[in-house]
């Protein structure tokens, strides 16, 4: 561990929380100077976000010390950690998507006049500090209209207004696009570069090794390893985060490139077809536009292309949770473009969604409940649920996925985000399939995990099942994917061979460019 010789502007020392018999927190530490970006990060369950919430005030620790500032702070509240500058930027937003930015911003300190609300004021002043710190933006918008990214900047606006001097991201890129992130990267450092600190809680390595000065490493609960960010690597990195070596993306990327060159084309007729296939939006506007594919068994296609350009929509129309305008989809010979979910479950389909909280789980369910989720009738009697079958399914599952804690009974809202994902994967993997839409796999989960579902996808892939891939991560879609296709506008602009689908190819067709002007980049 390396030493710091400043004086740190956050110091946590031997904290331990416990939450009945999960011990999130073991004796963990972490010290952050000020004016700096400074990452934590370990697995899925190492208890950094335990750790955030413990200096934020949402968490009293059960033993250790906090001081902000020189100041000892230990099981401060949230309001009394406001006051102090700490403020916290949530993975899933606590936004009123009915209000406008300013009133978002401003919600619990409105400025008055007489008994009403100064909105003039409001907006002048929110409007003042967002100026102030780079991000300009009308603050008359409605929250509910903006896309992700711009809804992450009102959140940080919101810690801002309040006097954060030290700002906490949670997994703040897990729902951005790449050009929102660069602009994330962008904000950061200006807040730095003016004296604000962050801590930045994360699991990609690259964004680690790109964006913090120096980075704390927690594993099972416990502060592992403290490092100045110039001096490490991503693989020393991973190593702390899991105790062993471990397989990164961009490394799996170029190692699968090889592999797919050499690996035969996949026999047999398609499993997946699609056929011009036409659907809308939530608003009938037209948001897939004649989409043509195919997915042979023992096949992984794999879907490039920046979020927001129709391959929600694809995705959830061939699932069957969204109506299909036009075209046809086939599962093998099945025509099952007009037949619901069920019928898509019972002739093979499988399908792990972009939204795991949304779509993917019920989070006040047991994970045993999660793991039948749309199979329940597979596991009724007569009598009901047979609840003795539904514990052995669960029992298998948690085992084989590695789901941690290993505990059926605890409502899925008690797991990590990563094993929440896992809860998911198991669920849709765990049972007989012939084809799997995988939509974002990996989204928010660490390396170990990321490293774990890979794997599960590569194997179905060798038992000769057809995945359909759809990932917002490039190094995902290169690492995994036998051919590589490229969604823009609504459309599939390129079909490529693994091969051939290089990054310096495939990122300009991400971006609009022509399939003839980007295999020339």
């Amino acid at each position: 561990m390396s030493e710091r010789p400043e004086p740190a502007l956050v110091s946590m020392r031997d904290i331990e929380k416990r939450f009945g018999a999960v011990q999130a927190n073991r004796r963990a530490s972490l010290e952050v100077a000020a004016g700096e970006i400074h990452a934590l990060v370990g697995e899925n369950g190492a208890g950094k976000s335990t750790l955030m919430h413990v200096l934020s005030g949402l968490v009293t620790p059960d033993a250790g010390s906090v001081a902000v500032g020189g100041v000892a702070v230990t099981g401060w509240s949230t309001a009394e950690a406001i006051r102090a500058g700490v403020g916290m930027v949530h993975q899933h937003f606590m936004l009123v998507p009915t209000l406008t930015i300013a009133d978002n911003v401003v919600l619990g300190r409105e400025p008055r006049r007489g008994v009403s609300m100064d909105v003039a004021r409001a907006q002048r002043e929110v409007t003042a500090v967002a100026e102030r710190y780079g991000f300009p933006m009308d603050v008359r918008r409605l929250v509910g209209e903006l896309s992700v990214g711009e809804a992450q900047r009102v959140e940080i606006l919101k810690a801002l207004f309040r006097g954060a001097r030290v700002l906490i991201l949670d997994e703040p890129t897990a729902v951005l696009s790449p050009p929102e992130v660069q602009e994330l990267w962008r904000v950061l450092r200006a807040l730095r570069d003016g004296g604000g600190t962050i801590i930045l809680i994360t699991h990609k390595l690259d964004e680690v090794i790109g964006i913090s000065d120096r980075v704390t490493v927690m594993r099972h609960g416990q502060t592992v390893a403290r490092l100045d960010t110039p001096d490490a690597t991503a693989g020393e990195i991973a190593r702390a985060m899991v105790g062993r070596d471990v397989a990164l993306v961009a490394a799996a990327a170029a190692a699968d490139a090889g592999a797919a060159r050499a690996r035969p084309a996949a026999g047999g007729p398609p499993r997946l077809t699609l056929h011009d296939l036409e659907v809308d939006g939530a608003r009938r506007e037209r948001r897939v536009h004649g989409v043509s594919l195919t997915v042979a068994p023992g096949e992984i296609l794999g879907i490039a292309g920046v979020e927001g350009n129709g391959q929600t929509e694809l995705i959830e129309a061939i699932a069957g949770l969204k109506p299909v305008r036009s075209g046809t989809i086939l599962l093998g010979d099945l025509d099952v473009t007009r037949r619901s979910v069920r019928d898509r479950l019972a002739a093979g389909l499988a399908h792990v969604p972009e939204d795991r909280h949304r779509r993917g789980l019920v989070l006040d369910y047991s994970v045993a409940d999660n793991l039948i989720l749309g199979r329940q009738h597979r596991f009724a009697s007569r009598r009901g649920l047979d609840r003795a079958r539904i514990a052995r399914n669960a029992a298998n599952q948690i085992a084989r996925f590695d789901i941690r804690p290993a505990d059926p009974s605890l409502p899925a809202r008690a797991l990590s985000g990563g094993n929440q994902q896992k809860v998911v994967v198991a669920r849709e993997m765990g049972n007989d399939f012939s084809v799997l839409l995988a939509s974002q796999p990996t989204r928010g989960v660490d390396v170990g995990a990321i490293e774990f579902i890979h794997a599960q996808l590569r194997a179905a892939r060798d038992a000769d099942k057809a995945i359909l891939l759809v990932s917002a991560e490039l190094s995902e879609v290169l690492a995994l994917s036998d051919r590589v296709g490229v969604m823009y506008g609504g459309r599939l602009v390129a079909l490529l061979p693994r091969a051939a689908a290089t990054v310096d190819v495939v990122g300009p067709l991400m971006t609009g460019a022509t399939p003839a002007r980007a295999g020339a980049a």
